[in-house]
């Protein structure tokens, strides 16, 4: 039987330090379903994404326990420039390179040893098109990405992403930097992405999450506090601390 499950996380405690930034998680994300994660600031969400790819390992003092898998792959048993091929991550600002609109999409295929021109067109355009940007840029591929608007270099970013062919994609505030125009077209592309991906997205708007997310995870102080359908979770939460938080009295 095909499992469901894209991210299995098994008693997972993270450091930085002496600090304790996760406290024994344990959660499975579902395949070709949008999570939400939700909670007040320094409460673990991008750390906890960030463990699904291995980005912590760039900070010195970073160490976790426990057990991750994505597929039946430990990803510490997995080589992390491939774990990162097959899991992409969107940040909270736009960050294109300063190079094409083309040369941005590309650069992802041409390290994984795509280089017949042929192919790299037909990843641009596809990616594009996904990230649902190509008609606002396919007359000015050659044309420098930084001079895109916000809200249009956010979906060249993640076009990048989808350039390599990720199965999971992961975005931490994609939008906390765009306005409400530039968010909704975001937003609408995540419900469409989980098609194809299975997504998962920090945000610190409860509203973004209810519209966007099929599950949703609550953190507190590293805690796991409550994971279920997003519906659920804000119109019955189980935990008295999650009905708190999402009515808006603290946080």
């Amino acid at each position: 039987m095909i499992s469901d499950i894209a991210v299995h996380l098994e008693n997972c405690n993270a450091y930085y330090g002496l600090t304790k930034a996760l406290n024994n998680i344990n959660m499975e994300i579902k395949k070709n379903k949008v999570t939400a994660i939700i909670g007040p600031s320094g409460c673990g969400k991008t750390t906890l994404i960030r463990c699904f790819n291995r980005m912590n390992d760039f900070i010195d003092i970073f160490r976790i326990e426990g057990k991750i898998l994505i597929g039946n792959q430990d990803i510490y048993e997995t080589d992390p420039v491939e774990l990162r091929k097959r899991v992409g991550m969107v940040f909270q600002k736009p960050n294109p390179f300063p190079k094409s609109i083309y040369e941005n999409i590309a650069f992802g295929p041409r390290i994984h040893g795509v280089n017949n021109k042929s192919k790299l067109d037909t990843i641009v355009t596809k990616s594009l098109k996904e990230a649902a940007i190509w008609d606002e840029v396919k007359n000015r591929l050659k044309e420098n990405a930084l001079s895109l608007s916000g809200g249009q270099q956010q979906r060249l970013c993640i076009a990048r992403a989808l350039a390599v062919n990720p199965e999971i994609i992961l975005f931490d505030e994609p939008c906390s930097a765009l306005d409400p125009s530039a968010t909704s077209k975001i937003e609408d592309l995540i419900v469409d992405l989980k098609g194809n991906y299975t997504v998962v997205i920090v945000t610190h708007n409860m509203q973004q999450a209810a519209r966007v997310s099929d599950l949703t995870a609550f953190l507190y102080i590293g805690e796991l506090i409550e994971y279920r359908s997003t519906k659920l979770l804000f119109e019955n939460p189980e935990k008295e601390l999650t009905e708190r938080y999402i009515t808006g009295r603290f946080g």
